[in-house]
């Protein structure tokens, strides 16, 4: 609950977009979104996701395998 954290939820990212929350996950599920799924949630790092917005990252992936991925 830090404000100033570089660690976002989808709903910080949501909010901070100006989008849907279940456009957040379905970006993040498509792997259009700069994301990493940790366990269960979806976290997003601040400073490649502002990158991101501004056309600065050139970021495209395929959905990750969740099994490689699950730290939980």
């Amino acid at each position: 609950d830090n404000p100033n954290s570089d660690i976002l939820t989808v709903e910080e990212v949501a909010y901070l977009l100006k989008i849907p929350r279940s456009s957040v996950y379905k970006l993040a599920q498509e792997g259009k979104i700069p994301a990493q799924k940790v366990g269960r949630h979806w976290r997003f790092y601040r400073p490649t996701l502002l990158k991101w917005i501004a056309g600065q990252a050139n970021f495209e992936s395929k959905p990750s395998n969740p099994e490689k991925l699950d730290f939980s």
